[in-house]
């Protein structure tokens, strides 16, 4: 197989598109995509396909506040419309800054973002019991004034203030599968399924419906690896490698999982919901599935990852 032949999946984390916590204009969030791109061009350099996923948490966030503070003269904006909306201002700041590293770099690839729907089932058990939180901080006024008047679900969070929380159901399938298909088969760089997709489920008359939900960016990520049958699929985090009993005294970095030592360490409880444990799941369902090459790393590592020289490698078979 030649390397144009090998395609490389790579999720990349919505704050990892905020360098600093303090300055989160447009600008800089430009700025820390660039950034983020110069990590990603090197795969290019060695003749890979390349796709991307995206998050999206902190600027879904930055949307819900704008309707917030406008709401005395404004809609409040659905969630899986904060999703689209994302999708396009992220995906503009990821194609700017590939095409302007790319002339760079001399090389000539052309790049797409996918307004992307993944369709998740109408009964999924999270439906039931909504969990992801999002959105900012509230008083105890404000989320009963949404419960009320919204029919938001809103939870106080361990004394920091109250939170809307939604329900967050596996992806099934992406909805535009096959047009990312033809554009990776003729070498376009392409920005998918961003924050996880826009959520669409099928409803009793058998049209699509949009969903206030979130997808796991990594699980959709995963999805597409195993139905594109992606040969590599990297989730890039804020750390280099996969540890267990991290932060304590007795932390351990790991250079390979084992798909049994890897459910093993999920079941102990080493990977916390929210931050490493959705990453390792994401990572075992295309492992399991696809069979290929699978890397948890940092973006400073990508290029390594590939040639087997950094990160957490996930092995398909037991060690």
């Amino acid at each position: 197989m030649s390397p144009m032949d090998k395609l490389v999946v790579v999720a990349i984390g919505g704050n990892s598109l905020i360098d600093d916590p303090a300055n989160k204009t447009v600008a800089a969030q430009y700025a820390a995509c660039r950034k983020t791109v110069t990590h990603l061009v090197p795969l290019l350099q060695r003749g890979h396909r390349l796709l991307i996923v995206h998050g999206n948490g902190p600027q879904v966030g930055f949307i819900l506040r704008r309707a917030e503070l406008a709401r005395h003269e404004l809609h409040m904006v659905p969630l899986d419309s904060c999703v689209a909306d994302t999708q396009g201002a992220i995906g503009y700041n990821l194609q700017m800054a590939f095409q302007n590293e790319l002339q760079r770099s001399g090389l000539h690839r052309s790049v797409a973002t996918i307004v992307t729907q993944v369709e998740v089932a109408s009964d999924d058990p999270s439906w039931q019991n909504p969990s992801k939180p999002i959105g900012s901080f509230m008083t105890e006024e404000d989320a009963r004034r949404h419960a009320q008047k919204d029919g938001w679900i809103v939870h106080e969070d361990a004394g920091r203030g109250w939170r809307r929380v939604v329900p967050s159901p596996k992806p099934h399938s992406v909805v535009e599968i096959e047009a990312i298909r033809t554009l990776l088969q003729n070498d376009a760089v392409i920005i998918a399924a961003g924050g996880g997709g826009i959520p669409v489920y099928i409803d009793q008359t058998g049209e699509m419906r949009g969903a206030e939900a979130v997808i796991d960016k990594d699980h959709a990520a995963s999805l597409l690896a195993v139905s594109l049958r992606a040969e590599h699929f990297i989730i890039s985090t804020a750390v280099d490698r996969v540890a267990i009993h991290y932060n304590t005294p007795r932390e351990q970095w790991l250079d390979e999982l084992s798909i049994a030592d890897a459910e093993r360490f999920l079941a102990d409880g080493h990977f916390a919901p929210g931050s490493m444990k959705p990453k390792v799941e994401a990572m075992l369902a295309y492992i399991k599935s696809a069979g290929g090459q699978g890397v948890i790393t940092d973006p400073q590592h990508l290029s390594a990852a590939i040639r087997g020289e950094a990160g957490t490698r996930f092995q398909a078979a037991a060690q």
